[in-house]
């Protein structure tokens, strides 16, 4: 089954429906479609429909670069600084992984944001049947060089 695409599962989040569609989801498509509503509404900067994303409470997040942000008000806050930022690269998101447990779910992914290579971590809790981002953090990715094709010739 394919997941929806993320827009439609934000969509459902902010009209408060479930929609029968989103209950005939698998939990990871479920998962998977909340991620991609996640970096919609980054990639349109949209702060109403990121807050309709994160839960109202255990919230925590670590952009690049940034120091840990603890509760909603500050992670909202963050991206509504972000957003406003006019040299803010385009973002994407790929290679998603999912991992599930009870109640809660994590995509681990690769994250870009302009010319930047990001390892992400989106960690969701299932909150009244939605999945709802408790927790983001992105890190560099460290690629190693490739090795020179003739080590003797350099020697």
């Amino acid at each position: 089954m394919t997941p929806p695409s993320g827009r439609n599962y934000a969509a459902a989040l902010r009209s408060g429906e479930k929609s029968r569609k989103l209950r005939k989801m698998t939990d990871e498509n479920a998962l998977l479609a909340a991620n991609s509503a996640y970096y919609q509404a980054f990639l349109a900067r949209d702060a109403a429909t990121m807050a309709t994303l994160w839960a109202q409470d255990g919230v925590s997040c670590i952009h690049r670069g940034w120091p840990p942000l603890i509760g909603r008000r500050a992670v909202l806050a963050s991206y509504g600084d972000i957003f406003s930022n006019p040299l803010q690269g385009p973002i994407g998101c790929r290679q998603e992984t999912v991992l599930l447990g009870e109640g809660e779910g994590r995509v681990l992914c690769i994250e870009t944001v302009g010319l930047a290579v990001l390892a992400a971590t989106n960690w969701f809790r299932r909150v009244e049947g939605r999945w709802l981002l408790t927790h983001h953090q992105a890190s560099p990715l460290a690629v190693a060089a490739p090795e020179p094709r003739n080590r003797a010739a350099m020697h």
